[in-house]
């Protein structure tokens, strides 16, 4: 049993990741179980940190000023909570969120958002190579359809299944909503 509740990690929940630009994508309940732990959170006054992707590409989505960089309305930061600017993929590179961290002893995370795949991974990744005991939520998290390498189509459940599988035990546990909420209430 945790002596604390883990910092909810909330990637990348931006308007653009709604668009229809983003691609087709899986798990269309994600936003009610991130909202779902978000208000868990906050209700028991627990560390909850958002992270955006802020692109360096011009055009892009998520483009400094454009709309679709801003955080989906009913996911959005209070005023209290921890906000962290990204330009990669990886949330603990250049943002000093790591150091955020320790200097608050907090050693559990949970981690939510966009994608499965991509953000969510290698923060995932990178939260447990630092030490982190890390669970990511796979109903609170989503992917998009990808060509692999190999040239073949994969749709959004592979990808992302495929993204878990390559957490799970090594990097990070995996858990449902439920279990989550289940853990941090027990």
């Amino acid at each position: 049993m945790p002596t604390q509740i883990p910092a909810l990690l909330i990637i990348d929940m931006q308007k653009g990741m709604a668009s229809p630009a983003a691609g087709v994508r899986n798990n269309p309940q994600a936003e009610r179980n991130i909202a779902t732990l978000l208000q868990h959170w906050r209700a028991r006054g627990a560390t909850v940190v958002h992270v955006c992707h802020i692109s360096r590409q011009p055009g892009s989505l998520f483009w400094p000023g454009q709309p679709g960089a801003e955080f989906q309305d009913a996911l959005a930061p209070s005023p209290s909570a921890h906000v962290v600017e990204k330009n990669v993929t990886d949330a603990f590179i250049n943002t000093g969120l790591e150091r955020w961290l320790r200097v608050r002893g907090i050693d559990q995370l949970v981690i939510v958002g966009v994608s499965t795949n991509n953000s969510v991974e290698s923060t995932a990744r990178s939260a447990g190579n630092l030490g982190f005991e890390t669970t990511v939520v796979a109903d609170a998290t989503f992917a998009f359809g990808k060509v692999d390498y190999a040239g073949v189509a994969r749709t959004a459940d592979d990808v992302h299944a495929m993204a878990l599988s390559n957490l799970d035990g090594e990097y990070a546990s995996i858990a449902t909503t439920e279990q989550v909420l289940f853990s941090v209430t027990a």
